[in-house]
């Protein structure tokens, strides 16, 4: 038999348990594997959460999240067992939450705890017989029956001495002996005597230091708690290069620069955006240069698509000259932080023909049977003002040059950046880049903007990514909404991190292209109470939704022609939506429910156009009371929806039968709900309730 033997003398065999190893003699002529250990301790610990599925990278949380810790932990036959996680976090402290048995039959035990330290927390399960628990169980059943009266008391009395025994304040030792003692009394009949093990401070001693055996440990597991803005933060996106255009009498442009551009952070801070992400900055390419709306010829005013990166000015470690300069770039930054506002760099790797990679590293890229390179397709899309890289003709070249045009940008203070198509690179490529830049900058942010299949998508987050781009913006229904939410929000959220970005520059959906200023306010007020991060584009406070023909995208798309936007006049004349995007930010800032991931509740409608759901944080992580909003939305932009809501009061605090005020934090009209509320939206009055729950 492979990796085994026959055991002929008394040499021991050493197992493994829980509890540590130990010798046991082995038993003449057993044949014994050499190879098999066994992995459970005393009391199984399995099932482990927070953690990755594969269990191959460290799960996630940021600073500030409530992470619930849960395993399945069981024991045979019907003794009373308990559990708790013990954290230890980077700077040494150590935590230990006892957990609670949120359902009994499937012996599930979780404990939520605040991560507020950044860097790799270390955790496990502890589970252990609860000695004195498992006593008073049987002591129930068998003292009011008559059966083994005694006996029982001696047993009592013997766990009272042992735990006195133990480290424990002299009074608590003190009242254990003295309990023991009159245990033993038979002078007392029992039904007195059982009444002592109740009383509420021996309870209270017992609980604090529990009376204790078969203590197991499960494995140790990584979590990896990241900078709160990885998690929770609202985005805006602008091209920079639109603000302050000018277009000229012949047709020719005057670009808009870092400086013009700054002129637009303070309105874009006043609508509450922690983020601001700018497409990429580098000079663009001239050959094959895209036109208005993607035409495949370009004018010689025509700016082209800032993702053909690359011309004789310099590639992805440039800026474009129109721009300004890197002192321009660095003012630029230096106005964001003014304004509490961090820029996200859009990092795009490929190159136009005009790159000076084509010639200087054309290792880089695919050469075809012709002798030409192969230009970036996304059938039936076409891109030909851009050349993929090819990770795979010189693997460790390919890396070392990507990694180096990152530190360019880390050396200039970006911090967060936003990847174009992170799926069209191999995943090992992002494994180990991430992973070199966030041990040098462990402050760094990667956005994944991947619309591609879920095991890519799933992939990327798994190995770094610290938010990803999702399949929001395409899902409309109710049912959808709900099936998408829980997979977010339970799933998926050891490791992905959503960001709701309502619109891109590149998409525009028929959602938006027909339902109006209601479907705006719809998708804006879903995004960003739903998940903690959420986004949009630059001219969604506008209302722009006249499509491109054929295309999810806005028609003479920004993404190939300068656009600049008179945000004076439209505020003059009241058609904007900043003010409300302004309010839904306030709301989320002054509501810390909103700001978790893991706590969204979906709660029953009448009507399939309705979605309800709920965010609740308990007072214990709010450093004040509990906080709790309902989101009441009507998905139909057409149409006015009356339905009944149906709320689960226990998912957010309340005890079934309560009657609760809830105050519209848009509106701020004020309504008494019990467990079912009757309510009406009209899009063209105020489309969705949010709605904080005050009593």
């Amino acid at each position: 038999m492979a990796d085994s033997k026959e055991v002929t003398g008394p040499d021991p065999v050493r197992t493994r348990s829980g509890a540590g190893t130990r010798d046991r003699p082995a038993t003449r002529g057993r044949v014994v594997s050499e190879s098999w250990h066994p992995v459970l301790g005393r009391i199984p610990i399995l099932d482990l959460a927070p953690q990755q599925p594969d269990d191959l990278w460290p799960a996630k949380a940021f600073d500030g999240e409530v992470v619930p810790f849960s395993a399945t932990v069981f024991k045979e036959g019907h003794d009373v067992i308990d559990a708790a996680v013990v954290l230890t976090t980077p700077s040494g402290r150590r935590i230990e939450r006892r957990m609670e048995q949120v359902n009994p039959g499937l012996g599930r035990w979780t404990a939520s705890v605040l991560t507020d330290e950044t860097g790799f927390w270390t955790w496990r399960l502890v589970a252990w017989l609860d000695d004195w628990g498992t006593w008073l169980h049987d002591a129930d059943i068998k003292v009011p029956a008559g059966i083994d009266v005694e006996l029982m008391f001696e047993s009592a009395a013997r766990l009272l001495e042992r735990a006195a025994d133990e480290d424990r304040a002299d009074d608590v030792r003190a009242l254990l002996r003295d309990t023991a003692s009159a245990l033993r009394d038979t002078g007392q009949d029992p039904a007195t005597r059982l009444r002592l093990t109740r009383e509420d401070r021996l309870a209270r001693a017992i609980a604090e230091t529990p009376i204790r055996s078969l203590v197991t440990e499960g494995p140790e597991r990584r979590l990896r708690v990241e900078r709160l803005r990885a998690g929770r933060g609202s985005w805006y996106e602008f091209f920079p290069r639109s603000e302050g255009a000018v277009q000229h009498e012949d047709g020719s442009w005057t670009s808009g620069t870092f400086r013009t551009a700054a002129q637009r952070l303070p309105a874009i801070a006043e609508m509450g955006f922690d983020v601001v992400y700018i497409p990429p900055i580098h000079p663009i390419g001239r050959t094959n240069r895209k036109g208005p709306n993607n035409t495949l010829h370009a004018g010689p005013h025509d700016p082209g698509s800032p993702y053909g990166i690359g011309s004789p000015d310099g590639g992805h470690d440039a800026i474009h000259p129109d721009l300004g300069t890197w002192e321009d770039f660095d003012a630029f930054l230096e106005a964001a932080r003014r304004l509490h506002l961090e820029i996200a760099l859009d990092i795009a790797l490929q190159a136009s023909p005009d790159h000076p990679w084509v010639t200087e590293h054309p290792e880089l890229f695919t050469t075809l049977p012709d002798g030409s390179i192969a230009y970036a397709e996304n059938p039936p899309k076409k891109y030909q003002d851009i050349y993929p890289l090819n990770f795979d003709n010189d693997p460790e070249g390919s890396y070392l040059e990507m990694r180096r045009v990152f530190q360019v940008w880390l050396d200039r203070g970006v911090r967060i950046f936003r990847v174009d198509n992170p799926h069209t690179k191999p995943l090992g490529f992002w494994e180990r880049l991430l992973h070199d830049v966030n041990a040098e900058y462990p402050d760094a942010i990667f956005l994944s903007e991947a619309f591609t299949r879920p095991p890519m998508m799933r992939g990327l987050a798994k190995v770094g990514f610290q938010q990803s781009y999702t399949y929001f913006t395409w899902r409309n229904t109710k049912e959808e909404l709900a099936e998408y939410l829980v997979e977010l929000s339970t799933e998926t959220a050891d490791y992905l991190r959503p960001n709701f970005f309502v619109n891109t520059h590149d998409i525009l959906t028929p959602y938006l292209q027909f339902g109006g200023e209601a479907a705006y306010r719809i998708r804006a007020a879903l995004a960003a109470t739903s998940v903690p991060s959420w986004g949009v584009y630059s001219g969604y406070e506008l209302i722009e939704n006249v499509a491109r023909p054929g295309a999810e995208e806005n028609i003479d798309n920004e993404k190939y022609e300068y656009r600049p936007r008179d945000w004076a006049k439209a505020a003059m004349l009241g058609r904007t939506l900043a003010p409300y995007l302004a309010r839904l930010n306030g709301i989320r800032r002054d509501h810390p429910a909103l700001g978790q991931l893991r706590n969204v509740a979906i709660h029953p409608t009448d009507s399939d156009a309705v979605i309800a759901y709920s965010k609740h944080l308990d007072a214990e992580f709010t450093g004040g009371a509990d906080d709790t909003i309902v989101v009441v939305a009507n998905l139909d932009p057409h149409g006015a929806r009356e339905t009944m809501v149906h709320l689960d009061l226990t998912r957010i605090g309340r005890s079934p039968g309560d009657v609760i005020t809830v105050r519209d934090l848009v509106t701020g009209a004020v309504y008494q709900w019990g467990a079912d509320a009757y309510v009406r939206l009209d899009p063209f009055v105020e489309p969705v309730h949010i709605l904080s729950v005050e009593d």
